[in-house]
């Protein structure tokens, strides 16, 4: 039997990953001590705490026959685990590029997607050699 069939990456979830815990897709038939088990065993890890949520599936619509029907739900498990591991399938890369102006002073540029209509929003910050200025550019478009 397949315990942890999925790993949740939404957007709630990397939140609470930063806080180190993790959300799985689990079979329907497990409890939180074999939960807890699969992940020891999978990731390496020792876990704090299991809390379970069923969700239950739902109603859709089949146009062409005008007939609804229940689609499946699924068990969704939060991990908690101890304070200085991690799982490295949550974790996010961190993008810094270090850029060198023409008079050779090196800039650090973060690039960030905001939420809205895909803008891009650059940071760049001065290194210690240069004036401590930060300009900020807003590049709409993709």
């Amino acid at each position: 039997m397949i315990i942890l069939r999925r790993p949740i990456v939404t957007e709630k979830s990397m939140k609470l990953a930063k806080s180190h815990t993790y959300t799985f897709e689990v079979d329907p038939d497990a409890n939180k001590t074999i939960i807890a088990k699969a992940v020891a065993e999978k990731f390496n890890v020792k876990v704090l705490s299991v809390k379970i949520i069923n969700i239950k599936g739902k109603m859709k619509s089949q146009k062409s026959v005008r007939k609804l029907y229940r689609a499946n739900g699924i068990k969704k498990a939060i991990v908690q685990i101890g304070k200085t591991q991690t799982i490295a399938i949550f974790e996010t890369p961190k993008e810094e590029v270090t850029v060198t102006t023409a008079e050779g002073e090196p800039i650090k540029i973060r690039e960030k997607k905001s939420f809205l209509r895909g803008t891009k929003v650059k940071v760049e910050s001065s290194a210690v050699g240069a004036a401590p200025t930060t300009q900020r550019k807003v590049i709409t478009g993709k």
